[in-house]
């Protein structure tokens, strides 16, 4: 874990951002979701995530194939900052408090450094 000490702790602000998600209501402003009703889209969204995780906790659990997993998803951890950063002013977006902040630039700034640590 020590060699990917930052890849890891953007995973751990990724997930959080997940449960902050369901929070602030994400599937409101995810293009798709959003044109589901309320609590449909609720159950949409909570039920992606179960063969999401299952498929990404066995994916970094195997030996071979880890590398390029973990250099794709530190890319996605920035991306999704970006897209955040996109969506800021959308009318249904609920993440504008620091706590909710916080956890989205964690990702990102761990993925990105993770990123810089895997030139070196």
């Amino acid at each position: 874990m020590s060699e990917h000490f930052f890849f890891y702790a953007a995973l751990a602000f990724i997930l959080m951002h997940e449960m902050d998600a369901v929070r602030c209501r994400e599937w409101r402003i995810f293009p798709g979701l959003s044109l589901l009703p309320d609590a449909l889209g609720f159950k949409v969204f909570m039920a992606a995530h179960i063969p999401l995780f299952m498929w990404l906790f066995h994916a970094l659990a195997q030996e071979t194939g880890r590398a390029p997993l973990i250099f794709g998803l530190d890319v996605f951890f920035m991306v999704h900052f970006g897209l955040h950063v996109l969506f800021l002013w959308h009318p249904k977006n609920e993440f504008k408090d620091w706590v909710s902040w916080g956890i989205i630039v964690g990702a990102g700034l761990g993925g990105g450094v993770d990123l810089v640590m895997l030139s070196f």
